[in-house]
């Protein structure tokens, strides 16, 4: 195996290993977690996943990884998206319940 196969072998591994954190850090995150650290931090490792997965492409010219990695990192920077636009809406709402009771 060439020097570039493996690189991107391993760029593909850590692609995917991305997805694997944030999974981890979901489900360990306690009983009382900040919403807006974690989707922060599953947009930032995401976005790392994706650059990963394309280099990983570009390296070792292996759809399969630039796939995988793609859908897993997306998957989880719209869930990502997702619960920052459910915390924005929640508190626009909170603001807009304030202002109408004063």
């Amino acid at each position: 195996m060439n020097s570039k196969k493996k690189t991107g072998m391993i760029l593909g591994i850590a692609s995917l290993l991305m997805v694997f954190i944030c999974f981890i850090i979901f489900l360990f995150r306690g009983p009382n977690p900040n919403i807006h650290i974690d989707a922060t931090i599953f947009i930032v490792l995401s976005a790392i996943g994706i650059v990963l997965a394309i280099f990983s492409w570009i390296k070792s010219k292996r759809l399969t990884f630039l796939i995988v990695g793609l859908l897993g990192n997306g998957v989880v920077m719209g869930f990502g998206f997702l619960l920052l636009l459910a915390m924005g809406l929640s508190e626009a709402m909170n603001e807009v319940d304030r202002n109408l009771f004063l």
